[in-house]
């Protein structure tokens, strides 16, 4: 693809090469792509697609630069594909480790920082996963790609300098290697289609990944500022001179000369911002409250919890009183709005190079009036703030119509600079400053940054910045020069529900993806300020979150993510990676993404909580949940397993096939800072816990008890240090082993029964012990058992799950091992086996507690199995209120037996009489229920 600059001369000067077509120029381009999509536009079939956004088919092409970016589906993609990517070849080697690195590298960034989104990914930490999971030339794909980042990342992968600031070393031939001097990818730009279904996402995205001829867009952006200012800018204008003639003075100018007053020789001064505050009603008094005035410390850069009322001294708090209320006409939408009184209190402005603060006076209130009373020349957005949660809390004071987010005087200037506007990227310097210019501008006494919006809200607090918007705009421009970077274009982007990707099958080589995370943000109700500027609006209907006002509850929001992943699955090539990017705030949360990942078809190899504080990463040690950030690497299985699955499942080599292909893919050794850690994706119940979740995944019944399956595992693959490899991945990890010098155990958090076996398994694997032993130790870290959980003792945990040695027979093999690692044990056991251990050994012995062989294991979990089961029987005959406290293993126990009996109604029973809070944050319930569900057509 050649140039698509903009703002450049030489921009129409062709030829341009573009999908294999050549144009004379790329206007010829613009248009023949343009007119191809208006075509499209006029389908009804191609406006039925889900998620296609509101908007005239005019808007949508203003908005457009196709074949690259449609803000609709984009009907080029495809094409792209065929361009540029590779067909699948199921012959083609490609073998990759799980990869986890920091996601917030890069939020310093320029390219991070020329646009404002509610959640970003910096493209330098997104280039690390690229470079590890892909060649030059690959295809990546974002289907909630916001700003667009994992574009900018695939093609900064072609750039040496990029590369070589992640602390990477970029050889002549392309070659780059790691930190520690290991060749692991190759220098070479990625081609990355992107997707949202935000027009306003998509819309800043395409000019993040577009090319611009920098100089040329400052001096056209520069122009237009100057325009509008000189037209504009005897709004801000304000007097140094306290004098009250000087006051009578300038508003007689006013009064007589309109706009023109600024032509006589006074003392005038720019505004740089003004504070604009709520006045309330005294509850006591009835008086009026200047909100500034009351309860603002100047001196300390705070506002007081608690101050008095100037009227009748009563102590007041925020809470206590009622905003005053203002009816006025708005000739805009023609209605009479109430609004809450704001009132100017305080003006920052600018004499000379010198700045200066005073309290409004006579003549800045009579400007203000004016500017209220003058009609506005321009267009500019008067559409009613749509339904939800977020775009509607500001109905109560009034601000119910995008307008009502800016001063009259601000809105005035920003439409005369929309008029002007004539290239997208002229629209998104426009769109960069649209928040921090509203009424959405906090003032914040002793914060010297000038903008300060709340994140992830439209929150409109007491006291309102208003600020000079030519400043804001010029400071931007610098921004957007900044980072602007690219070249050429090879990205792909469209505007449409990822349940409803315009693919083909098989197109793609890797993902990267940061979803919407529950009911952190509302998306569509958050960019609708930015939307409505430029005339195309999200479709909600399709918007995975959860949201009271969509009616959209968690089971809505899995299932929206369900079928979003399912079209990741479609278009990803087999054997190729998925990386999660996940802000986890609720267990429940994080269990819905993992089971719309697993159900869709993918299988999870590793999960990782980032550490903030110490900028490391933390391996998640169970398919529970964890509140922190989480990278989550998911596989496509090959089609290979999948064709074999489909003939072996649930047999027993179904079972050994998925094993064999899972271990192929997960790390052989972790190392840091000379330390390797315990893999937890190769410990037997995990590897247990993924082959369980294939087979019901897939509607497969489970054909082995855990027993059976710990027991196979150990005949069939290495083991070392509880985990288990490929027979041609256990010399790697023996020769790594010998150089680090210690082994870093994994912290287990005990909140249920599971958890609690799985942490007694570890003290005992390491240490045979005695119960007295154990009990201190056990107790501390038992103290966050859930509150549903019924509480097993560790006496009870121990006699169902481990066996103890009571001085009969020989020493068991485990314990013998372990009195061997002591030198004053060795010199005792000279000579002896666990057949002819004396008496002192076998003291030594007594009492202790071990992990028991896998033949003695089966036994065990039979009479627990079955004690299970008979106390999962009493939940079935439960009659009356939901159990709020049942032992979770039995319901798990009762769960896998009624699906091996394929008694899907039963297991929808069962669930329906526990908590569906319980449900929803345990994964291996949910994912029976959920299936189960599936099974019944519900």
């Amino acid at each position: 693809m050649e140039n698509n600059r903009l703002f450049d001369d030489n921009a129409n000067k062709g030829p341009v090469e573009c999908l294999g077509l050549t144009f004379s120029n790329d206007e010829e381009r613009r248009e023949y792509f343009r007119e191809k999509l208006r075509e499209k536009l006029r389908d009804p079939e191609f406006r039925k697609i889900e998620g296609f956004p509101k908007g005239s088919d005019e808007d949508i092409l203003n908005l457009s630069d196709p074949p690259y970016y449609t803000a609709c589906p984009n009907p080029f993609i495809d094409d792209f594909i065929r361009h540029y990517g590779k067909p699948y070849d199921p012959e083609e080697k490609y073998s990759r480790e799980p990869f986890a690195a920091d996601v917030s590298e890069g939020k310093n960034d320029p390219i991070y920082n020329a646009h404002s989104y509610h959640t970003k990914v910096p493209h330098k930490a997104i280039m690390r996963y690229i470079l590890h999971y892909t060649e030059p030339g690959d295809v990546v794909f974002d289907g909630f790609c916001g700003t667009g980042m994992t574009g900018v990342a695939a093609q900064m992968c072609g750039s040496k300098e990029a590369v070589e600031s992640l602390g990477y070393e970029v050889r002549k031939d392309g070659t780059i290697l790691d930190e520690s001097g290991k060749p692991f990818s190759k220098l070479g730009a990625r081609y990355a289609v992107l997707n949202d279904l935000s027009p306003a996402a998509t819309f800043i995205a395409y000019n993040y990944n577009t090319p611009v001829d920098a100089k040329a867009f400052e001096r056209e952006a520069k122009k237009i500022l100057k325009e509008v200012e000189e037209e504009c800018g005897w709004m801000y204008y304000t007097l140094s001179s306290e004098k009250a003639e000087d006051i009578e003075r300038a508003k007689k100018l006013l009064s007589e000369q309109g706009k023109d007053f600024t032509k006589e020789l006074l003392s005038w001064g720019r505004i740089n911002y003004t504070v604009w505050s709520d006045v309330f009603s005294c509850p006591e008094c009835g008086g009026e409250i200047i909100f500034w005035e009351a309860a603002v410390d100047k001196e300390e850069g705070k506002v007081r919890s608690e101050f008095s009322c100037p009227h009748c001294g009563a102590s007041l708090t925020k809470k206590r009183m009622d905003r005053v209320i203002e009816t006025k006409f708005d000739p805009a939408i023609g209605e009479t709005v109430k609004q809450a009184k704001q009132i100017p209190v305080l003006i920052n402005y600018s004499r000379g190079k010198k700045r200066y603060e005073k309290k409004p006076d006579e003549f800045d209130l009579t400007l203000i009036e004016y500017i209220e009373k003058s009609e506005i020349p321009y267009w500019y957005p008067t559409y009613r703030m749509p339904e939800g949660e977020e775009s509607r809390r500001n109905d109560d004071i009034g601000l119910t119509h995008v307008h009502h987010f800016y001063t009259k005087r601000n809105l005035w200037v920003l439409s005369a600079v929309y008029s002007r506007l004539d290239s997208q990227v002229a629209r998104l310097l426009f769109t960069s400053q649209l928040i921090n210019v509203s009424r959405l501008n906090r003032y914040r006494p002793g914060v010297s940054f000038p903008y300060n919006p709340l994140s992830g809200t439209l929150y409109v607090g007491s006291q309102v910045s208003e600020p000079y918007v030519f400043t804001a705009l010029l400071n931007r421009i610098k921004r957007l020069v900044d980072a602007f970077y690219l070249e050429k274009c090879s990205s792909s982007i469209g505007a449409v529900s990822a349940t409803a990707l315009q693919m083909g099958r098989l197109s793609t080589d890797y993902i990267f993806t940061d979803p919407p995370f529950g009911g952190n943000l509302m998306y569509s109700e958050l960019n609708f300020l930015w939307e409505a500027w430029l005339k195309v609006f999200t479709n909600n209907k399709p918007e995975a979150i959860m949201n009271k006002v969509q009616q959209k509850g968690l089971l809505e929001y899995q299932e929206l993510m369900t079928r979003c992943f399912k079209e990741y699955y479609r278009v990803l090539k087999p054997g190729r990676w998925m990386t999660v990017e996940f802000h986890n705030s609720q267990n429940s949360v994080w269990n819905a993404i993992q089971e719309a990942i697993q159900r869709a078809g993918f299988v999870i190899a590793d999960v990782r909580t980032l550490d903030k504080q110490q900028g490391t990463f933390k391996q998640v040690t169970s398919t529970g949940a964890v509140k922190q950030d989480l990278i989550i690497s998911a596989y496509k299985p090959n089609g290979g397993l999948e064709e074999r699955f489909r003939l072996e499942a649930g047999t027993e080599e179904g079972v050994w096939d998925f094993v064999r292909e899972h271990l192929k893919r997960l790390p052989v050794f972790t190392e840091k800072n000379g330390s390797s850690e315990i893999i937890v994706e190769r410990t037997d119940y995990l590897l247990y816990d993924r082959m369980i979740a294939f087979h019901i995944q897939r509607g497969r019944s489970i054909p082995m008890t855990a027993a059976t399956f710990y027991n196979g595992l150990r005949q069939r693959f290495p083991e070392r240090n509880g985990m288990f490899f490929l027979p041609d991945q256990i010399n790697e990890y023996d020769l790594k082993s010998v150089s680090v010098s210690e082994l870093r155990q994994i912290s287990l958090f005990v909140t249920d029964e599971d958890s609690a076996i799985q942490w007694l398994r570890l003290q005992l694997q390491n240490k045979p012990q005695t119960f007295q032993e154990l009990q201190p130790q056990f107790m501390p870290i038992s103290r966050g058992w859930a509150k549903h959980e019924k509480e097993i003792e560790l006496k009870e945990l121990l006699e169902d799950n481990f066996l103890k040695y009571d001085c009969i027979g020989p020493v068991p093999a485990q314990i013998w091992s372990w009195l061997l690692k002591s030198s004053k044990m060795r010199e005792k056991m000279k000579e002896l086996t666990p057949e002819t251990a004396d008496s002192s050994l076998k003291s030594e012995a007594r009492d202790r507690w071990y992990v028991p062989d896998p033949a003695r294991a089966q036994d065990l979990e039979r009479v627990r199995e079955k004690g299970l089961l008979k106390e999962f029987e009493e939940y079935r005959a439960h009659i009356g209120k939901k159990i709020r406290t049942f032992r979770t293993e039995a319901v798990r126990a009762g769960f896998k037996k009624l699906w091996g009996e394929k008694d899907y109604r039963g297991i929808v029973q069962v669930a329906d009489k526990l908590s569906d809070k319980v449900i929803q944050e345990d994964p291996k319930l949910l994912m029976y229920y959920d299936n189960a569900l599936t099974r019944l057509g519900e």
